[in-house]
């Protein structure tokens, strides 16, 4: 069984005490996935099809809105193919979604273009004039329970230890008979290690930051043999100042979508498919179903027949992940403008932990706070003062009692969203990356599947949800 350290160049882990654990958020292929085109090769005119908005028939339904289902409908109706598009929001984008109701755009979900070489994100930011800016994992600063700054020396110690122990970790990645949790490895090896209360914590910190914050899952969630099964792109990380959105209106012009039709129930075989929806019935040869994992592991959506036994042993052993956000906006800036990460090593683990300061993007007094995993869950359990409360209390044992209130904030909870369930997938104990094929394999050459849980190569991610919509696409 080979095994390497591939995750974000394994989780950026030079640099954990400053943005590191903050290079997140997609917020998703088959074996051999579409090679994007260059940007030099794409068209700089999208096609506008003639679209009938009274029709319910088409030759091929496309089924939800986000990056996936965009990228499948755009590919179709490129190649001719009649497509309509059926999603239940009133918006695009599904989990890839910039508000812009503090005055500025700030993305709730996906955030960056996870590795730029050769990845066709940035071949469609450059196809929309997409401005870009290159997340520096350098620059950033971490601060002690009580607000003290870090040392370099006892963050080295920090890092030094980690590594020393998940070198050890990835051995029983091969030794190990049977899967396990991968939390269960770090403990068998800590176990055998006489350490301090205050190593504990900050190896539990480090833990917290490569895991629950860049997987949305803590370790006793994720699995030992097959955590890092995934592939990514090389390069640096981006963000986008002026929003996400500006890829999904994109890929979206032209195209036939219908929004706020909620799927509810899927009839397909010989003769087609059928999709009873709360607008009423779409009709279709085929149908390309992009629903998040956490919706198909919530079986909110009825298929007659049934889903294949493999495809839904595949749902049930895969597992969604949570990833929120905090966004805090200032009347003016009183913290280290100058650091894009700012990390905090509380006494919580995973609370208010991890920051990043958006005056380096768009030069305005905005803060944005990440919670993952359980502690990700469990912030969605709490009401918006309770959240903004234990925000300001963090910012002020480290910037001082004075600081002021924010002016205005935004909080996801994609745990809750009943068209999500999650923000993304991951590989639990005792289920592996053959899962995330088992999700993408069509039934019946009538039924396919994309979203960023059907993309064995890159879950998690953009770029694997998108890629996962164009092999559909080419699959029919």
């Amino acid at each position: 069984m080979k095994k390497k350290f591939n995750r974000r160049d394994f989780l950026k882990i030079a640099s954990i005490g400053t943005a590191t654990a903050i290079a997140l958020s997609c917020g998703a292929i088959q074996t051999a996935p579409p090679t994007a085109p260059e940007p030099d090769s794409l068209p700089t005119d999208i096609p506008q099809p003639q679209v009938d908005s009274a029709s319910s028939e088409a030759e091929v339904l496309v089924l939800g809105a986000g990056i996936s289902g965009l990228a499948a409908a755009r590919t179709l109706v490129d190649k001719g193919v009649s497509v309509i598009l059926l999603e239940a929001r009133d918006r695009i984008g599904g989990r890839m979604w910039t508000d812009t109701s503090l005055g500025l755009p700030l993305d709730l979900g996906a955030s960056w273009i996870h590795g730029v070489k050769g990845n066709p994100i940035t071949a469609l930011a450059k196809q929309f004039g997409v401005e870009t800016v290159v997340t520096d994992y350098d620059n950033g600063i971490l601060y002690d329970f009580d607000g003290r700054e870090l040392s370099e020396d006892d963050y080295k110690e920090v890092e030094d230890l980690f590594e020393s122990i998940y070198g050890e970790v990835a051995q029983m990645q091969d030794d190990t008979d049977t899967d396990m949790p991968l939390q269960q490895a770090f403990d068998e090896v800590i176990s055998q290690m006489d350490l301090s209360t205050e190593e504990l914590h900050r190896l539990d910190f480090y833990i917290q930051g490569q895991f629950a914050l860049e997987l949305g899952a803590d370790p006793d969630n994720l699995s030992l043999w097959e955590w890092d099964q995934d592939e990514e792109f090389g390069g640096d990380d981006v963000v986008f100042p002026q929003g996400y959105n500006q890829i999904t209106d994109g890929l979206a012009k032209g195209l036939d979508i219908r929004l706020g039709v909620k799927v509810t129930h899927i009839s397909y075989g010989a003769d087609g498919v059928d999709v009873e929806t709360s607008s009423g019935t779409f009709s279709g040869e085929k149908a390309i179903v992009t629903f998040p994992l956490g919706v198909l592991k919530q079986a909110v959506v009825k298929f007659d027949p049934p889903l294949p036994e493999s495809k839904q042993s595949a749902i049930d052993r895969l597992d969604m992940g949570v990833l929120n956000k905090v966004y805090l906006k200032f009347s003016e800036v009183f913290w280290d403008e100058e650091f894009e990460g700012i990390s905090y090593l509380g006494e919580e683990t995973g609370e208010w932990c991890d920051w990043l300061n958006f005056v380096p993007y768009i030069n305005e007094p905005v803060l944005m706070a990440f919670h993952g995993g359980a502690k990700g869950y469990a912030i969605e359990e709490l009401s918006d003062d309770a959240i903004i409360a234990g925000a300001m209390k963090t910012l002020r044992v480290i910037y001082g009692e004075s600081i002021p209130e924010p002016d205005g904030y935004l909080i996801t909870r994609w745990g809750r969203d009943p068209l999500a369930f999650g923000s993304y997938s991951h590989i639990p104990p005792f289920a592996s990356g053959e899962d995330y094929d088992a999700l993408f394999e069509p039934v019946d050459d009538v039924l396919y599947f994309a979203g960023e849980a059907t993309s064995r190569e890159y879950p998690a991610t953009v770029h694997g949800a998108y890629l996962s919509g164009i092999a559909a696409a080419d699959e029919i």
